[in-house]
C-alpha cells in the first residue's frame, strides 16, 4: 500500500486538504502533518528562534505550530517510522504559478523533500475561493493512479496548478515552464482606525500572457499545469557572461 505525507500551508483544517486526505485515504496509508494556522507565502522558510509542537488531532493527522517546511522535517525526522512513497502539498486555495514559487509555502513544503528518494506534488488551484475542489481533487486521484508509475525513478518536485471548473472542461495535461508576472505597483493607501498609514502586500500582478509552454499558457487554454521544478538556482546562462567578471 502507497505510503503518503499530506501537507499544505493552509493549515490542517483547509477545505482543500480534508478534501484530498478523504481521497487518498482510499489509494493508501495518509498521515497528515500540516500547519496549525494559515503559512501561506512563508516559501521554505523553518522556524529556528522557537521551540515546535507536535499536537495530534486524529488517527492519522497532526499539526504544527511552524511553517509548512517545519511540518514536513517534523514529519520526516520525528513522526514517519520510515519514509513515505510520496509527498503532496495541497491543495492549496489559490494558483502558484510563475514567479509565486519563490514565495509559494505549498512549493516550500513540496521543496522539503529534495533530498529524497520520493516524488513530491505541490497541487494548487487557481480559485482563492474554489467552486470546483472536486475537479483537483479528481487530478490528483488520476495522476497517483494513471500516471505515477512512468515517473523517472529519482528525486522530482512537480508544481501542478488545476483550473477552477468543472472537470469535463479540462482540456488535458501540458507540461510547462515558469512564466512571468508584471512588475508589481503599490497604488493603496490604506490607513487603520487611527488614521495612520497601513500597507498590504498583493494580490499578485497580473500574468505576462502570450508566452507558449508557460504554466500561465496552459491555465488560460484550461488545462493542468504540471511544472518541474529544481532547487539549483545557479544561473548556467550568466556563468560564461561572467566568467571574466572577477
Amino acid at each position: 500500500m502507497m505510503k503518503i505525507l499530506l501537507t499544505n500551508d493552509d493549515g490542517y483544517c483547509a477545505k482543500g486538504i480534508t478534501e484530498l486526505d478523504d481521497m487518498l485515504s482510499h489509494l493508501g496509508e495518509v498521515t497528515v502533518v500540516a500547519p496549525e494556522s494559515n503559512y501561506s507565502g512563508a516559501s521554505s522558510s523553518l522556524t529556528l528562534k522557537n521551540p515546535l509542537r507536535i499536537r495530534k488531532y486524529k488517527d492519522n493527522g497532526f499539526y504544527v505550530n511552524g511553517t509548512p517546511a517545519d511540518c514536513v522535517f517534523m514529519a520526516l525526522t520525528r513522526i514517519l517510522q520510515s519514509p513515505p512513497d510520496i509527498l503532496i502539498s495541497g491543495i492549496n486555495h489559490g494558483a502558484n504559478l510563475g514567479d509565486d514559487v519563490l514565495y509559494s509555502g505549498t512549493v516550500g513544503a513540496a521543496m522539503g523533500g529534495r533530498f529524497h528518494p520520493f516524488p513530491s506534488l505541490a497541487v494548487s488551484t487557481t480559485s482563492l475561493k474554489p467552486d470546483y475542489l472536486s475537479t483537483a481533487v479528481s487530478v490528483v486521484k488520476e495522476i497517483l493512479e494513471n500516471k505515477m508509475t512512468s515517473l523517472p525513478n529519482q528525486p522530482l518536485i512537480l508544481n501542478i496548478n488545476i483550473p477552477d471548473i468543472p472537470m469535463n472542461e479540462i482540456q488535458g495535461f501540458s507540461l510547462t515552464r515558469l512564466g512571468r508576472r508584471e512588475l508589481p505597483t503599490n497604488e493603496r493607501n490604506n490607513k487603520d482606525a487611527y488614521g495612520n498609514e497601513i500597507h498590504w502586500v498583493g494580490p499578485p500582478p497580473e500574468p505576462i500572457l502570450g508566452q507558449d509552454g508557460t504554466d500561465f499558457d496552459a491555465i488560460s487554454k484550461n488545462k493542468v499545469s504540471i511544472t518541474p521544478l529544481d532547487t539549483d538556482f545557479t544561473s548556467f546562462s550568466q556563468m560564461e557572461a561572467l566568467k571574466d567578471w572577477l
